[in-house]
């Protein structure tokens, strides 16, 4: 199937406009001289020879010239993948590219949707409830009478708290200490006195993390001990006040869900204003937290300040024995705690990632340029196809093409070639022209001389 050119033949894109043809200037007489050309050689050869020099002549103008689109440094688009129409009907085999590109576009648009819905999720608190195994043990060490040192002599026993993660997956393990907001250990007072009887540990910026706590101390008696442990809660949980807390159905939890508990309670209650939106009507319950029979939704962060207390401590009661029959005790308890769920991590590493950028960005690149090598080669058969069907047609329209292009670059206006005739200037519009031309510099003629005259009268 051929392709036929459309008649006002367009010059094809990368044909250099007014700038000189590379190459040769070829005038036709030329030929005449050429000694390939000659009456000793066949016609048939004569008219191939013919043929290859026109060719010869013209094509330097079918590769990418510097005025080509397709050198021009633009920004990549998907636009510029698709294959045009006219190429897709030429190989039918490019149906296949295009059945890819559009599975591409809808591969990048749901990872693009993807990412969004990371992005978000990310921006949320990401918890797992977990079990933290506290181990609570002492060792007793007795008193040595033949002992060197005064610590050897004296009876004492050591208290250790450690714990860890059940069934944890992750390859870097928790630090114990990292759970906690502060460690207090009660002991007996009555057996070391006021000044004495607290270890405290509290949490600061330039805390260390550690893997447990112990506390050593002289002592042959056993010792009643409280550990008061407060969980570092992230984000930050407070204990709600006892009415409201009822009201809720919540003890403990962050101040964002219980502002979304309040809002729950106001919609299933009708408790918003059907005027003013903007305002809560108390009913008894919230008119007993609040103390006040309507409130405005935007004043309850406000309010809630002082309904929230500190979440209560976690409490355990131990005895610290000093049997010698029993070296070693331990306790164990089971601690709900909050971690951080190991998919943020991957979902962070994925939002981060740019280890296939690259090789996307050069596949992509290597696309464009076969698309622009596809529509360089239609364009190039476009113009063979044409210059084959009828030489002398197309070079005639081919060199008015350029002609018009050099007229548009170098702002010549008129037709140069019908002005260098006599007959041009006999046409009827010729005396208007000169009339007007004269009539033209007879009025500035006139303008100069008014202005000097003025000048001289000044």
């Amino acid at each position: 199937q051929t392709l036929r050119m459309p008649s006002t033949h367009r010059k094809p894109a990368g044909f250099p406009g007014p700038n000189k043809m590379p190459g040769r200037q070829m005038d036709m007489r030329e030929a005449q001289s050429d000694p390939t050309l000659g009456s000793n050689r066949c016609p048939g050869c004569s008219t191939v020879s013919l043929h290859s020099n026109i060719l010869g002549f013209f094509l330097p103008f079918l590769s990418v010239s510097p005025f080509s689109p397709f050198c021009s440094a633009k920004r990549r688009k998907m636009a510029d993948k698709i294959l045009p129409q006219r190429i897709r009907e030429l190989v039918p085999e490019s149906q296949a590219y295009m059945d890819l590109l559009a599975f591409e576009r809808k591969l990048d648009q749901t990872i693009m949707r993807k990412r969004v819905d990371i992005q978000e999720a990310l921006k949320r608190p990401m918890k797992q409830k977990r079990k933290l195994r506290l181990y609570i043990s002492n060792t007793f060490n007795p008193a040595k009478p033949d002992a060197e040192d005064s610590e050897g002599s004296i009876a004492s026993w050591e208290l250790r708290v450690e714990g860890k993660l059940l069934d944890d997956p992750g390859k870097m393990k928790r630090k114990f200490s990292s759970f906690f907001k502060s460690l207090v250990i009660e002991l007996d007072k009555d057996l070391y006195g006021p000044d004495n009887h607290l270890v405290e540990w509290h949490r600061t910026p330039t805390t260390q993390e550690t893997d447990g706590f112990q506390v050593k101390r002289p002592g042959d008696v056993n010792v009643r001990c409280t550990l008061l442990l407060m969980l570092d809660y992230q984000p930050p949980q407070f204990k709600l006040d006892p009415r409201l807390a009822r009201l809720l159905g919540i003890h403990t939890q962050t101040r964002s869900s219980i502002i979304q508990a309040l809002w729950q309670y106001v919609k299933t209650n009708k408790l918003q204003d059907s005027h003013d939106k903007e305002f809560i009507n108390c009913d008894k319950y919230f008119q007993q937290i609040f103390d006040c029979p309507r409130l405005k939704f935007s004043e309850i962060p406000q309010r809630l300040t002082n309904l929230l207390l500190p979440p209560d401590p976690i409490v355990i009661n131990h005895i610290i024995s000093v049997d010698p029959n029993d070296q070693k005790k331990t306790a164990c308890y089971d601690i709900d705690v909050e971690v951080e769920d190991p998919l943020k991590a991957q979902m962070s590493s994925f939002l981060l990632s740019t280890a296939n950028q690259q090789e996307i960005a050069s596949l992509d690149n290597k696309i464009h340029e076969t698309i622009e090598s596809i529509n360089q080669l239609k364009i190039q058969r476009d113009f063979m196809l044409s210059f084959s069907r009828d030489p002398k047609s197309y070079i005639q329209d081919w060199l008015k093409s350029q002609s018009r292009d050099l007229k548009l670059m170098t702002d010549v206006v008129g037709n140069p070639e019908e002005e260098r005739r006599a007959e041009f200037y006999h046409q009827p519009w010729s005396q208007e022209a000169v009339s007007r031309y004269f009539y033209c510099k007879i009025q500035q003629r006139r303008q100069e001389l008014e202005q000097a005259l003025a000048l001289r009268n000044t």
